[in-house]
């Protein structure tokens, strides 16, 4: 199902990736162009988002009017939402959303020869590629992520075939320069700012290195929900005293609960997964968590200023 999706995404990420060359910056400019191409849903949500803090008072008046009648309660509820134009789904669409890019991306930096390079649709580069996946499945070593590997026995090859060519006189020449080619065409430089994207986590504990990225990913998580929580608390109503009887949670509260639960699982998903996944992963939503600050902080100055 995720599949096409991630194949869309690796026509974008590849064409990045041959204007600059370098797979980190690829990433960047990938974040970056999403990230605008969901503008409109963002805007739409956070939107969405700030009218419905803004008649937390007339619900909590239904909710104590209609206490004894819950058909009305929903009845009156829905024809709140409206009138003042809020989808009470939208916050969950847009969960849904991010789930499907995040799992999508994580596909694509997982096997980024299949949706990157598209060796599948080349017989000649794709027979290379099969070629090193059954060598590494013969040594029996456990590789996660095998096409990242392969990208990495590739380079090495590479290097070796350069080398030979630089030699007077050298045999098979015309061999050596096609397989080059070839290599050519599979090398993906994932080496940024002495960080190698290539690396996980997981792996590599004793390289400090590797926990640069998703160490920034974490702190740039916390400072997005610390900015969510913030503007929640600013606009948050003061509750009128429940009767002693009264357990039960009202459907406002209980959904901003469940946003507020979600806001602090997310990041320790995806940090779980980034601690198995390649870097690459890790510096997207890194990127990602940034522009959605930035959004956050423009969207709200917008809002507000259309509403005042």
């Amino acid at each position: 199902m995720l599949s096409p999706i991630s194949n869309l995404f690796g026509y974008l990420l590849n064409f990045l990736y041959e204007l600059v060359s370098n797979y980190g910056i690829a990433i960047i400019l990938f974040s970056v162009l999403l990230r605008i191409i969901l503008l409109p849903i963002t805007f739409k949500q956070q939107k969405s988002m700030e009218k419905t803090n803004k008649i937390q008072g007339e619900l909590k008046s239904l909710q104590f009017k209609y206490k004894n009648n819950p058909e009305m309660l929903n009845k009156e509820t829905m024809e709140l939402y409206k009138r003042e134009k809020i989808s009470p789904f939208s916050g969950c669409l847009s969960a849904i959303l991010q789930i499907i890019i995040i799992l999508a991306v994580f596909y694509l930096v997982s096997q980024p020869l299949t949706y990157m390079k598209k060796v599948k649709d080349n017989n000649e580069l794709n027979t290379i590629v099969e070629n090193y996946k059954e060598q590494i499945k013969n040594e029996s070593s456990k590789q996660n992520y095998v096409e990242i590997e392969v990208i990495s026995r590739i380079e090495k090859d590479y290097n070796k075939i350069k080398e030979l060519l630089l030699q007077e006189n050298v045999e098979n020449k015309e061999q050596l320069e096609k397989e080059k080619n070839n290599y050519e065409k599979l090398r993906i430089n994932m080496n940024f700012l002495g960080l190698d994207l290539s690396k996980v986590p997981k792996n590599n504990l004793k390289d400090y290195k590797v926990y640069i990225i998703p160490l920034l990913y974490v702190i740039s998580s916390f400072i997005s929900i610390k900015l969510s929580t913030n503007a929640q608390n600013k606009k948050k109503e003061k509750e009128e005293d429940k009767k002693d009887g009264d357990e039960q949670l009202d459907s406002t509260e209980a959904v901003a609960q469940m946003g507020k639960s979600m806001s602090y699982i997310m990041p320790i998903m995806t940090l779980s997964i980034a601690f198995i996944a390649p870097l690459g992963l890790a510096l997207y939503w890194f990127v990602s968590n940034v522009l959605m600050i930035l959004e956050r902080l423009i969207i709200k100055k917008v809002v507000s200023a259309k509403e005042g």
